[in-house]
């Protein structure tokens, strides 16, 4: 097992960025693409979990040069629906919908629940 890690998401104190495509005047996508390289970071970690290439999310955290808890909120992620997931993908998540409140915020790991929350963001 290669014990060098680096995963580089150039992320720090960056402003949400969003790609606005419109069609006459009308926004049709936004896609968030701070959301969506912080989820492809988060489930690249997961992947490293998984197949046993690292323990926990602290060696994860060691390895990266960050504090485990921004390791654990980026992995919590990975328990987004797959729906609200597509949504992101797609750039039709609400509006007001943004990565740094879901890693400030704890958020219900039933995909039910989350919808719930999602549809508070319109």
């Amino acid at each position: 097992m290669n014990s060098n890690l680096e995963t580089f998401v150039p992320m720090a104190d960056q402003p949400e960025r969003r790609v606005v495509l419109q069609i006459d005047g009308t926004d049709v996508v936004a896609h968030s693409t701070t959301f969506l390289a912080e989820l492809a970071r988060a489930f690249y970690w997961r992947g490293l979990l998984d197949t046993g290439a690292v323990k926990s999310g602290v060696d994860i955290a060691i390895k990266e040069g960050l504090t485990h808890p921004v390791v654990n909120a980026s992995l919590r992620l990975t328990l987004l629906a797959p729906d609200i997931i597509d949504q992101l993908m797609r750039g039709t998540q609400p509006r007001r919908m943004n990565l740094k409140w879901f890693l400030r915020h704890h958020f219900p790991a039933d995909w039910q629940a989350q919808r719930e929350l999602i549809a508070n963001f319109k």
